[in-house]
């Protein structure tokens, strides 16, 4: 298919789920096109980076596969410049296996990072997954009459904490509209780091494992049965790193975010 446009199977997919592809290999891009076609995508495709932001500007799409590897300008700076226009699920793909790499693109703003060759199911797994956790763009349901209370330290956890604020020390977290405000500055998180910061702030005190903190990545925090691998958890980690960055949260002297050595990581309550 030529690159930069729709996938004649468009029609036939519902308009909610669109998906760019930027990928320069015209075999592997007939490849990607025809997993997410299966899946139900109205597909656009994009030869170069450059030409690959501009087509996520233009069409906001739910989801972009994107290779590391690309003529103009490289999947990482790629990757940077869509974050700065859309909130995209973003899958790297790359034939570089070195965790670095997946590390990097993590850090740049993917959601998943996956090496070629790839196995079509899986990847259309991993998507659907992603699919799971919201996007900050879907509007919230309304909620009930009245206002939800906030939910301070010693609040229950979990479920019903889901529909409330978390307000400790001047962080608010609004896990319902899915926005972080520190000290009266909003705070723009990816997915990500906010699914990982609601995760933590919903059972303060609890020290939640990495391995648990993965699946709620996974948008499966109640399957066990998957293994997880240690470069889903060093993900985790870069994650984490990059949450603490943008609160301003010390890891050496944590206002929050705590790290339980060799364990994961605790929402600390205030003395």
């Amino acid at each position: 298919m030529p690159a930069g446009s729709p996938s004649p199977s468009e029609a036939k997919a519902s308009p909610e789920r669109t998906a760019v592809i930027v990928e320069d290999d015209p075999d592997v891009r007939d490849l990607l096109d025809a997993v997410l076609t299966q899946a139900g995508f109205a597909t656009s495709t994009a030869a170069s980076g450059l030409e690959g932001v501009e087509l996520v500007r233009r069409t906001d799409p739910l989801v972009t596969t994107l290779d590391v590897g690309l003529p103009d300008i490289d999947g990482f700076e790629v990757c940077r410049r869509i974050r700065a226009v859309s909130d995209t699920y973003v899958v790297m793909l790359t034939a570089r296996a070195d965790e670095i790499d997946a590390l990097m693109g993590l850090d740049a703003g993917a959601d998943d990072y996956q090496t070629k060759p790839f196995r079509p199911r899986e990847l259309r797994a991993r998507i659907e997954a992603m699919l799971r956790r919201p996007r900050r763009t879907v509007p919230v349901p309304s909620e009930p009459a009245g206002q939800a209370p906030s939910v301070t330290p010693g609040a229950p956890s979990g479920a019903a904490a889901a529909a409330h604020e978390i307000v400790v020390d001047g962080l608010v977290v609004d896990v319902a509209g899915r926005t972080v405000v520190v000290e009266g500055t909003e705070v723009h998180l990816t997915r990500s780091e906010f699914d990982l910061l609601a995760a933590l702030g919903g059972a303060p005190g609890r020290v939640l494992s990495k391995d648990a903190l993965v699946r709620v990545l996974w948008g499966d925090e109640y399957d066990t049965g998957t293994r997880v691998a240690d470069p889903d958890r060093r993900s985790v980690e870069v994650h984490m790193a990059n949450l603490r960055r943008k609160l301003g949260d010390d890891p050496a002297a944590p206002r929050w975010i705590r790290t339980v050595r060799g364990v994961g990581y605790r929402f600390d309550q205030p003395s």
